[in-house]
């Protein structure tokens, strides 16, 4: 019979969100387990950001080479497959946690490996490896932080047929003949790009639009850098069944709603995730399994009473990228820490360190296409559906001089979404080479709320594509 162990704080998923959420509880003084029945560290080390960033640096770094007269004479090679994967399964350490296991150590952090679930208020009952249980019963709350799932489409045959999801595609040992891509949103975008320039014949699917939530110019700039890397991306059109008649080792067959057949050796499906939350024990909370969990701004369940279960991360459904999940984790260890010591009797005041208010404003996000996209704050729309009124001013990032010396006929655009009334800023899209490296300056004149008076003496160095900040200020104010 398993014998019950009280701990400060149990924190459920070891991956960046809840290594966050543990490490800032603990550096407030409480005593708290870690529990994680995978890799320590979780599906950005693993299986996302990193290797899949590295699957798309070196044909980026080939391309931007060959935009540029005199350099693009020394590129007569093509890219080194093995040597691109070899290369990216050292980011991975070849799936081997260790040294996250020993960070975790060496931060005063318990790791318990095993399957944990809710058993009750305060309590986490985890299934251990050897078959065993040990419960964990936590004095002052406990974290789920089991991040997010994929979502499988409604496709007739999908539940028979193997298929990749984005797990597969980042740590694939070999390149595919051919690829079907199915969903043209981020995930499918960027290796629907990785792979093509790896060799692979690719179709990339989409039902509306290359990344139809970003704006038009996005999705017309990265659909031609998707084209010219020599993706088929047909929009319009989804797939309506998939079969392997030969075993899962034949070739896949892909069915599409305008009557044609796909035929190739792998199929992703990168249609978009939902939090991770089956299998939990939250249903005995009234909490159905794949709903993601509700929390207030210092990372409560809303649906549970008392005020003991915390979330943080993609299992939220707030903002599902890994930076925002890590600042969440921040935030729930901090609170947790303040609530233990009584520093915290009521709701945390907004932009404090107990609250995560930046998930409701500024949420910066890249697309590591190539183009690139970076993206932050909200949209026109956004604004506007919440009462703001606000104009947008664009510029097109050719005209820079910086840009234009990055790369010959330099291709971009830029948008900022203006508050009419506070003349601040309130979003700001870029896409175009290079331009993650504009987007933090955003991301401060969004959560700082500087005024646009204010920005023009924020003054950019010259030449450099920060001065597209410059132009859009001057385009603004000639209106």
């Amino acid at each position: 019979m398993a014998t019950t162990r009280e701990v400060d704080v149990v924190v459920v998923g070891g991956g960046s969100t809840g290594e966050n959420v543990a490490d800032y509880a603990h550096r407030g003084g409480l005593e708290v387990v870690l529990v994680e029945s995978g890799l320590v560290g979780g599906e950005c080390s693993y299986y996302a950001c990193m290797p899949s960033k590295a699957l798309l640096r070196p044909g980026q770094a080939v391309a931007a080479a060959r935009r540029v007269d005199g350099a693009a004479q020394a590129v007569t090679g093509t890219l080194d497959p093995a040597a691109v994967l070899r290369r990216r399964t050292t980011f991975t350490h070849d799936w081997d946690d260790s040294s996250q296991v020993a960070w975790a150590e060496g931060a005063g952090l318990e790791l318990v490996r095993g399957s944990g679930r809710i058993s009750g208020e305060r309590q986490v009952t985890v299934a251990l490896p050897d078959g065993g249980e040990q419960v964990l019963a936590a004095r002052h709350g406990v974290v789920v932080a089991t991040g997010s799932e994929p979502a499988r489409p409604p496709v007739d045959g999908l539940d028979t047929a193997r298929y990749w999801t984005t797990r597969d595609a980042t740590s694939a040992q070999e390149v595919p003949g051919r690829l079907v891509v199915l969903g043209a949103g981020v995930a499918g975008s960027e290796l629907a790009q990785a792979y093509a320039r790896l060799g692979a014949e690719v179709t990339l699917l989409a039902r509306s639009r290359v990344l139809g939530s970003f704006p038009e110019p996005v999705a017309g700039l990265v659909g031609a850098g998707l084209a010219v890397a020599g993706v088929d991306v047909r929009t319009g059109v989804g797939a309506v069944g998939v079969e392997r008649p030969d075993g899962p080792d034949g070739e896949v067959r892909v069915r599409l709603d305008d009557g044609s057949t796909l035929t190739a050796d792998e199929l992703l499906v990168a249609t978009g995730r939902r939090p991770r939350t089956a299998g939990l024990g939250l249903t005995t909370l009234g909490i159905a399994d794949g709903e993601a969990l509700e929390v207030d701004d210092s990372g409560r369940v809303l649906a549970v009473a008392g005020g003991w279960l915390y979330a943080a991360g993609d299992v939220t459904g707030r903002a599902p990228l890994t930076h925002q999940g890590k600042y969440a984790g921040r935030v729930v260890g901090d609170a947790l820490a303040a609530r233990a010591a009584g520093h915290l009797p009521g709701p945390a005041e907004p932009w404090s360190r107990y609250a995560s208010t930046a998930d409701h404003v500024a949420v910066p996000q890249v697309v590591f296409t190539d183009p690139q996209v970076a993206q932050v704050g909200l949209r026109a729309d956004q604004a506007r559906d919440r009462g703001r009124p606000v104009r947008t001013v664009h510029q097109d990032l050719g005209q820079i001089a910086g840009a234009s010396l990055l790369a010959d006929d330099y291709a971009g655009w830029a948008e900022l979404v203006v508050d009419d009334e506070r003349d601040v800023v309130l979003g700001a899209t870029f896409v175009g080479q290079g331009v993650s490296e504009l987007l933090h300056a955003a991301t401060i004149a969004v959560v700082g709320q500087v005024p646009l008076a204010r920005l023009w003496h924020a003054v950019p160095a010259y030449p450099t594509t920060s001065e597209v900040w410059l132009r859009l200020l001057e385009t603004d104010r000639s209106r």
